[in-house]
């Protein structure tokens, strides 16, 4: 099968309405049955050059019965914008082929159809152009070469793949014009595919660097259904990981007008707290989406446009303004074409217009509102004859064909012929024997092959006439560079668009951008304010984020800061700890010092416990005085005087050591106060376990010749007193000698903030434990030996008292552990002092209080005959 017969099996594959078979002619033999709905416009030239454009919007409905061959069918809504591209392209042929410089002994022709904006229609108007077959046609002989070598177009990224995928395999080159979707950015899949506009990435990428800007991390996304929205909306979210910035929603516009549909999206768009609103989406889906905005009077939106629409005059109309002015975008560079506006106003229809162009009727009837039909059938009724003296050049402001203010596609369809006519320069200098072709051999200009012109089109290098340096990179994209567009309202009500800025890629990776804020009038009534597109607010100094479960990263909740950990900025994701010694001030906005905290004289506890620790030393003071003053007295001879003196000097000691535990921990308080408080006690229970004996003794010798007594003479007692004693000072010596207590610091807090608690550590645990154990021990004996006295003559001893003592010296020490474990910072030093001075006072008070009571207000019952009644 020939060429062309390939071509159109692939068409016939795409496209409903197409019938494809074989005539019993032979095997070469083609029939093709399909009816062409696109117009053209040719010029016949050395090398003729394809171009497709959208001149209308819409394409008729496919056929689908395949029953009969149907009438021609037209495309409807004609598109100036479109057609001013395929002027361009005129006029770019025209110039060159009038300059003696650039291919002087060629010159170039053009083949422009109208693809109707649909894919089916853009992929038969090519390889109607590839093939030469242009009618409705059936024949058997098929050429090898094709009749256009290159093709202009597409404007869709989505028809332009089609073309691509089709055309590829057969080395047939497209430049394209408008189709910017970064897939076509693929040297494997699409090796003879170029284009004079920037691949969507780069775009991609300058969308994200202003919304990273402008601090908007809560944005829309809405897209059309084709690849240039989808691949788009891919970039753009890819090029936004990591980059805190959250998508509220993404919508896609569907392709088949669908009322519900666009209500429901614009509903979306309306009810979403993101302020900010991005459109990747081509002209004809931005003005259906656009339509439904300004019916619903959506005005507190800012839209960042994508480059296909954010310079459309259509959209930008003084109704639509309430709701889009303030669009940012990103539009292709602008260029100013010597001689294009004078070339575009220049038409005029004369006799012979539907031959040589039958869009130019189109044109003219829509921009002056008459009609130029010849009979009935071909004029509107509802418009006027058209006179033949109307001028362009008089609507340039009201006309998108005529407006020359905002060349930017037309720039890329006229860099894209200079490209094309620069490569074939590069092959009419070729020399013999410096070709790539056929061993050396130099291309036939006059029966150029596609692979040649994709060969010196891949090495293209000049400068277009307005200056700039052009070139295309190993996948066929030139250098990216894009006019930051803001939309603003002028004094008359109508859209002017103002540069604000640029982006640039080939200014390093991240390319440049740059945006003057003074120039930019926002959107969404935020007037000179950059308007807030946020999920939640940021979260004061002192709080971080918490992510609400289920939601984007950038919906949150502000939880306080945890005690030592601050946050100092506005928006902090994590808090900080404090370093060692400082802590959070109340804000968590701050560190501070850390108090030092310890039980010190002038704390109000500490007073108090001084002073009762004084008192009961004074206390204990005068009743041994008492006893020294009546020491010949029948009462103090009958308690024996000298353990009395010993336990009173004892409980003076325990009283005292008590001011021991208050002020700063220092290396010998730590070690005087655990070393003092065990010696004194039990030198305090020694001497009073000591009397109990000698009174437990005196009272059970009932046997004759018992003589016990005599193994506790006062000199024994003294021995036993000071054999306990002794034990308790070994078992201190090697306390403090293997683990003493050192002064140590532990963080606390307590009612008026954070602070660091000064304590004593015990050192080690197990010396701390005997301490406390041998004192149990010598408490437990003599409570049991006073217990077993307990019923001895009152008046004699005072078994009972010391019982009762005891009982109260148990009872305070053994509550003590369980406070003192869940007593914090210095009130665990308190209560080791409560547990000292209470069973200090209990031991005095039950034992000194009624001796004293007798001795000072009751002398009469101070006499050996009372002693001796029972």
């Amino acid at each position: 099968m020939c060429l062309c017969g390939w071509l159109w099996l692939i068409y016939c594959l795409h496209v409903p309405g197409c019938v494809w078979g074989l005539d019993g002619g032979g095997e070469g033999a083609c029939r093709l049955v399909a009816k062409p709905v696109s117009g053209s416009v040719y010029r016949a030239g050395d090398v003729v050059i394809g171009g497709l454009f959208p001149i209308h919007v819409e394409a008729p409905p496919p056929e689908q019965e395949f029953r009969s061959i149907k009438g021609n069918s037209t495309c409807t809504i004609f598109y100036q914008r479109a057609y001013r591209w395929l002027q361009t392209m005129i006029f770019a042929v025209e110039e060159i082929n009038r300059d003696p410089a650039l291919l002087p002994n060629l010159t170039l022709g053009f083949l422009a159809a109208d693809t109707c904006l649909s894919e089916g229609t853009t992929l038969g108007a090519a390889l109607a152009m590839v093939t030469g077959q242009e009618a409705s046609v059936v024949g058997t002989e098929c050429g090898t070469t094709p009749e256009i070598p290159v093709i202009i177009g597409d404007a869709r990224s989505s028809a332009s793949i089609v073309v691509a995928q089709t055309l590829g395999p057969f080395d047939l080159p497209m430049v394209s014009y408008f189709a910017s979707c970064a897939c076509l950015s693929d040297y494997w899949r699409y090796p003879s595919f170029f284009r004079t506009v920037p691949s969507d990435a780069f775009q991609a990428r300058a969308m994200a660097r202003l919304l990273r800007q402008m601090g908007w991390v809560w944005v829309g996304l809405v897209s059309g259904d084709d690849d240039y929205g989808k691949f788009g909306v891919q970039l753009l979210l890819q090029e936004l990981q990591g980059s805190g910035v959250c998508v509220a929603y993404s919508e896609v516009i569907p392709k088949v007008a669908s009322q519900r549909r666009i209500r429901y999206i614009v509903d979306t768009i309306r009810g979403s707290t993101a302020r900010v609103v991005v459109t990747f989406a081509i002209t004809k889906d931005a003005h259906a989406l656009m339509e439904e905005v300004v019916r619903q009077n959506i005005t507190d939106k800012q839209w960042i446009a994508s480059e296909a629409w954010v310079t459309d005059s259509t959209l930008s109309s003084p109704e639509n303004l309430p709701s889009l002015a303030g669009t940012i975008g990103f539009a292709l560079k602008k260029a100013d074409i010597p001689g294009l506006g004078p070339f575009l106003t220049r038409l005029h229809p004369d006799g012979n217009y539907q031959k040589s162009d039958p869009f130019l009727r189109l044109l003219w009837e829509e921009m002056f509102g008459c009609s130029l039909g010849v009979d009935l059938s071909m004029t509107q009724s509802s418009r006027r004859q058209c006179t033949g003296s109307e001028v362009i050049g008089e609507v340039r402001g009201e006309s998108q064909y005529a407006d020359v203010s905002q060349l930017r596609a037309s720039y890329n369809v006229y860099k894209a012929v200079y490209a094309i006519a620069y490569a074939i320069q590069d092959m009419v200098a070729c020399r013999p024997g410096d070709g790539v072709f056929n061993g050396g051999q130099c291309p036939d200009i006059r029966k150029l092959q596609p692979s040649q012109i994709v060969h010196y089109l891949r090495g293209v290098n000049f400068s277009t006439p307005v200056g700039e340096s052009f070139h295309f990179d190993m996948n066929g994209d030139p250098p990216a560079s894009y006019d930051i567009i803001n939309w603003h309202v002028t004094p008359e009500g109508t859209a002017e668009f103002v540069q604000v800025g640029h982006f640039l890629s080939s200014e390093g990776s991240g390319g440049q951008f740059h945006i003057d804020m003074d120039k930019v009038v926002w959107g969404g009534g935020s007037g000179e304010e950059v308007p807030v597109s946020v999920c939640s607010a940021d979260c004061p100094p002192g709080t971080r984020h918490a992510v609400q479960k289920g939601r984007p990263v950038c919906c949150f909740d502000c939880l306080s800061c945890a005690e030592g950990e601050i946050s100092n900025t506005t928006g902090s994701g994590e808090c900080i700890r404090c370093p060692e010694r400082f802590w959070s001030n109340p804000d968590r906005t701050a560190c501070i010092p850390q108090l030092v905290d310890f039980l010190s004289y002038s704390d109000t506890m500490g007073v108090i416990l001084s002073v009762i620790s004084v008192s009961g030393a004074t206390l204990t003071a005068g009743a041994l005085a008492t006893f020294l003053y009546h020491r010949h007295t029948a009462l103090v001879k009958a308690n024996n005087s000298e353990l009395s003196f010993l336990l009173l000097l004892s409980l003076k000691l325990c009283f005292l050591c008590a001011l021991v535990f208050i002020g700063q921990p220092k290396p010998w308080t730590c070690m005087l106060r655990h070393t003092l408080f065990g010696i004194s006690f039990v030198f305090c229970i020694s001497c009073l376990l000591s009397r109990t004996v000698v009174v437990l003794v005196a009272f059970r010798a009932t046997l004759p010749g018992e003589n016990l007594m005599r193994y506790f003479s006062p000199t024994q007692q003294r021995m036993g007193i000071s054999l306990c004693t002794l034990i308790q000072v070994l078992i201190c010596v090697l306390w403090l000698a293997l683990a003493p207590p050192q002064p140590a610091e532990r963080g606390g807090r307590e009612g008026r903030g954070p602070r660091v608690v000064l304590e004593c550590e015990v050192g080690s645990v197990v010396g701390f434990s005997l301490v406390l154990g041998y004192i149990g021990l010598l408490a437990s004996l003599c409570l049991l030996l006073a217990f077993l006295a307990r019923k001895l003559p009152d008046n004699f001893n005072e078994a009972k008292l010391i019982t009762f003592s005891m009982l109260i010296f148990c009872a305070v020490w053994i509550s003590f552990i369980p406070a003192y474990v869940s007593s914090p910072g210095k009130y665990t030093v308190a209560v080791e002092i409560f547990a000292i001075l209470a069973s200090s006072f209990g031991l005095l008070f039950c034992l000194f209080a009624p001796k004293c009571y007798i001795i000072l207000l009751r002398p009469e019952r101070n006499t050996k005959k009372h002693m001796m009644s029972k």
